[in-house]
């Protein structure tokens, strides 16, 4: 594959579904992925210091080691399988596997030379993309249940809440690549693709096009998310106060 100049191209995240789901392994989808959260959370811990051993190496080589660059890009594409089930937006068990050519979720990133003054800063230019994802799945924590009910009465997400999920596992997909030192693109596009491109419909996903209604939920998300970090400080700040108050002569 021919490198890409830095900043073209974003990863890619494809999604081969159409959102239909069986109602009793959304029932269970939760309990059922257990596993897969056990071994989500091992290959995490791995990757972190692989990361680590990429960051220094990448400050060097100006790019990442094939060998660490494979291994962190198959723990992503592990990673955005068990998320996109996990999300209600795949019906298919996730495989116990790095390699997975025939599952609905694909993941695509290319091998591209690094600036190393970006690779030093990472962490914090990091920081804006790290704020908003975290926003946006707290938010949709806080209508998890909502979701997982009208999966199991409808038999699927409506759409514009499968379109808002996609774009926010999307921008999950791109800011972990960032972080992983697999791209130098800087996440973008949360609120989906400008339409009229001309871009060949490859996915459901890619163009990503949203709606109104998905762009708004997107919007909530962000809301809910603030206001759950909010209200949880201000609780965390209210009991601290009170302790010392209780503690007080």
């Amino acid at each position: 594959m021919e490198p890409v100049h830095e900043g073209e191209w974003l990863p890619v995240f494809d999604l081969h579904a159409d959102g239909r789901q069986r109602r009793w392994t959304v029932l269970l989808r939760w309990l059922l992925l257990v596993p897969q959260f056990i071994v989500t959370a091992l290959l995490s811990f791995a990757a972190f210091f692989v990361t680590i051993a990429g960051w220094f190496a990448a400050l060097v080589l100006g790019r990442l080691p094939d060998s660490i660059y494979s291994f962190l890009a198959s723990v992503l594409a592990y990673r955005t399988r068990v998320g996109a089930s996990a999300l209600l937006l795949v019906d298919r068990y996730p495989p116990f596997s790095f390699t997975a050519p025939d599952y609905p979720v694909q993941i695509e990133v290319r091998p591209t030379e690094l600036n190393r003054l970006a690779v030093l800063f990472r962490l914090i230019l990091g920081i804006p993309a790290a704020i908003v994802i975290a926003l946006l799945q707290y938010g949709w924590a806080a209508l998890s249940w909502i979701f997982w009910l009208l999966g199991i009465i409808l038999g699927r997400l409506p759409a514009p809440v499968f379109t808002a999920t996609a774009a926010m596992a999307r921008y999950q997909l791109r800011t972990s690549a960032y972080f992983s030192l697999l791209t130098p693109a800087y996440p973008k596009h949360l609120f989906g693709d400008t339409p009229g491109t001309g871009e060949e419909a490859r996915s459901v996903t890619r163009p990503l096009l949203l709606d109104t209604g998905a762009k708004v939920l997107l919007v909530l998300f962000l809301i809910l998310g603030l206001a759950g970090h909010v209200t949880q400080n201000t609780l965390v700040t209210y009991d601290g106060d009170e302790s010392t108050t209780s503690s007080s002569p």
